[in-house]
């Protein structure tokens, strides 16, 4: 095949500059069927509350024989995108082989990780052959080896197939060198924040020192698993691992796409019914030895791309944070004044204030990533659990969530767990780390 000139622009610019406004705009004027976008938000799924339960994986007595796997689902989207030829079938077996689809193709496609799902959308979108390809945050939920991949990927298709391809980033990191051009947000004069306030950590402990104490649990061991096994039909996730962590530590936990790191987290946060039948103790307790689930979410500050999925939906953003004190997914609990008052203080610490009462969906996808950050802080908690913070994160707003995760681990006896693909997002306060291998 001939070669092309590649066509590769970058839109760069941080969390609410307006590059998915511009993108609209392109779009409604290239519209036809060869353009494609693919955003952060679709790799979450269809908007359903069921497929949403369902994608937690650990519900996996819950599906039955009509859902969907992997592999029916990207053949059914080659078939409807172009005709059988030969260099079709190249592309397909090129992009299973570069994100190691080939093994995930009996999966059932509820039960892929977020990251796992990301490269599914991936392939599904460029098996359409699109002459014209919108890329919202690409590398997002990839580990380091599938980020390459997409890298050479996304490079090969430009240059050998002729497909003009945008890639929106809010991550400098991110910008690939391979790149024509690299159009910068916002467009106009608006000042954009660069520095972080000098005062940042003491307007948190200012903050944190008007939270009403919740009684901290004293033992000295927060984790404590034996020999836990987690299995879906035939798939392992996790064998035999066995973890502890005491009151005070600082772990990063990391590993592939797919090796268990949200399902070992659903454990912790009392979300997998699997955890009923495992030795696993968290505070002290053992479970199922009484204790209920609210009493262990209490003392749990969490956030992770599945629960990013599940507040897709029309709520005020300052309702979203205050969720976190009633530790619902989805506000069920009205908020009082005092409550919305003190989500207010948090959400001007994360420099959002402003969208308190906007709509939570309107927010582009860094925004809600902040406002969930703020949620898993809102109560000051005992386990600060997080899961891929920083995903759709400018350069600023990952310092200053940096800074404040730093804030947070200066207190006494508080315990942290956090997972990132990027090692250099791993704040200095790390002193423990556990590496899980796909199994």
């Amino acid at each position: 095949m001939e070669e092309q000139n590649a066509q590769i622009t970058v839109l760069f610019g941080p969390n609410g500059s307006g590059k998915t406004q511009y993108v609209e705009r392109l779009r409604r004027q290239m519209a036809n069927s060869s353009v494609r976008y693919l955003a952060f938000s679709d790799a979450y799924g269809p908007a359903t509350d069921r497929a949403y339960y369902l994608q937690l994986r650990w519900n996996q007595h819950d599906i039955d024989e009509e859902t969907p796997c992997v592999g029916s689902l990207l053949d059914k989207a080659y078939q409807q995108t172009g005709e059988d030829t030969p260099e079709r079938r190249q592309l397909r077996e090129q992009l299973y082989q570069l994100f190691d689809m080939n093994q995930l193709l009996d999966k059932y496609v509820i039960l892929l990780s977020s990251g796992e799902l990301r490269k599914f959308q991936l392939i599904k979108t460029l098996l359409a052959n699109p002459q014209t390809l919108f890329l919202d945050n690409p590398f997002i939920g990839l580990d380091a080896e599938a980020r390459q991949q997409l890298n050479t990927l996304l490079c090969s298709l430009a240059k050998h197939q002729n497909i003009m391809l945008y890639l929106l980033l809010a991550k400098s990191d991110d910008i690939p060198d391979y790149a024509d051009e690299v159009i910068r947000f916002p467009q106009d004069e608006r000042e954009v924040a660069i520095e972080l306030p000098n005062d940042i950590e003491a307007d948190f402990s200012t903050l944190v020192s008007e939270i009403p104490h919740n009684p901290a649990y004293s033992s000295p061991v927060v984790i404590d698993m034996h020999n836990v096994s987690i299995r879906y039909g035939e798939r392992t996730i996790l064998s035999n691992l066995s973890w502890q962590v005491k009151k005070g530590e600082r772990w990063a936990l990391s590993g592939q796409n797919g090796s268990g790191k949200s399902t070992l987290l659903s454990l912790v946060c009392a979300d997998n019914p699997q955890s009923y039948a495992c030795d696993i103790s968290l505070f002290g307790h053992q479970r199922g030895s009484g204790e209920s689930i609210w009493e262990i979410k209490r003392h749990i500050g969490y956030v992770s791309p599945e629960m990013h999925r599940a507040y897709m939906r029309d709520l005020p953003t300052v309702n979203v944070v205050a969720s976190g004190l009633k530790d619902t997914v989805g506000l069920y609990v009205r908020p009082t004044a005092e409550e919305k008052q003190l989500c207010r203080k948090w959400l001007r610490l994360f420099g959002i204030e402003h969208l308190a009462d906007r709509s939570f969906i309107t927010l582009s996808s860094g925004e809600q990533r902040l406002a969930l950050v703020a949620r898993a802080f809102v109560k000051n908690p005992d386990l600060l659990i997080l899961d891929e913070p920083f995903h759709g994160l400018d350069d600023h707003n990952r310092q200053l969530v940096r800074t404040l995760i730093t804030a947070y681990c200066r207190q006494a006896e508080k315990t942290l767990v956090m997972v990132t693909h990027y090692e250099n997002e791993f704040p200095e306060c790390i002193n423990h780390q556990l590496y899980l291998k796909r199994q």
